[in-house]
C-alpha cells in the first residue's frame, strides 16, 4: 500500500527554521515527482514546492529564496528546508506524489500533513 508520511511540523518563532521530513512506503520515489503543499485556516491549498524525478526543483514566490526542497532516492524520502519563516508560513503542510517525472499538473498521492506554526 502506498503511504506518505509527513514529520517535523511544529511550533517556531518568526525567523526560525523547520525542516519538514517525507516519508514513502509502498513504491519507491525514483521515477515519481514530490510536491509540497500547504493550507492554512481559512484558505484554499496552495503549492509550496516540487521535485521532478531529474531533480528539478520549482517554489512559489512566496517561498523562493527561503525554503529548499531535496530528495533522497535511497532513503525514500523527500524534505522540505524551511528557513527566515514568517508567520504567513503557518499551516497545514502535505507531501504529495505523482508516477511522471515533471513537475505541474495532479498528485493521485497525498500525506497526512504536519501542523507548521509560526508566531512569537
Amino acid at each position: 500500500q502506498l503511504q506518505l508520511v509527513e514529520s517535523g511540523g511544529g511550533l517556531v518563532q518568526p525567523g526560525g527554521s523547520l525542516r519538514l521530513s517525507c516519508a514513502a512506503s509502498g513504491f519507491t520515489l525514483d521515477y515519481y515527482a514530490m510536491g509540497w503543499f500547504r493550507q492554512a485556516p481559512g484558505k484554499e491549498r496552495e503549492g509550496v514546492s516540487c521535485i521532478s524525478s531529474r531533480w528539478y526543483t520549482n517554489y512559489a514566490d512566496s517561498v523562493k529564496g527561503r525554503f529548499t526542497i531535496s530528495r533522497d532516492n535511497a532513503k525514500n524520502k523527500v524534505y522540505l528546508q524551511m528557513n527566515s519563516l514568517k508567520p504567513e508560513d503557518t499551516g497545514i503542510y502535505y507531501c504529495a506524489a505523482e508516477p511522471r517525472s515533471s513537475c505541474g499538473g495532479e498528485y493521485a498521492y497525498w500525506g497526512q500533513g504536519t501542523q507548521v506554526t509560526v508566531s512569537s
